[in-house]
């Protein structure tokens, strides 16, 4: 188990996370806090921000038809 020490600042309090338990640099993350434990959570892009990210991706040459498969039938037990 790591251990890290908490540490004052002009603004609040600093914790140092380990490399293997890290976020990516600048991820928005949530805090919470019940007790004695802190919770981190990477925030969620919201509904509208995924759609416009969705609508900036370039659309696809082309777009592959999906065939529908048979499926054989089963004895039931």
């Amino acid at each position: 188990m790591n251990t890290t020490r908490a540490v004052r600042t002009g603004h609040g309090q600093m914790v140092e996370i380990p490399d293997e338990i890290a976020f990516d640099d600048g991820q928005e993350l949530t805090v919470t806090r019940h007790g004695d434990v802190v919770m981190l959570v990477a925030k969620k892009a919201s509904m509208a921000e995924a759609i416009a990210k969705l609508r900036a991706m370039p659309k696809p040459d082309e777009v592959e038809v999906y065939e529908p498969m048979e499926m054989p039938e089963r004895d039931r037990l």
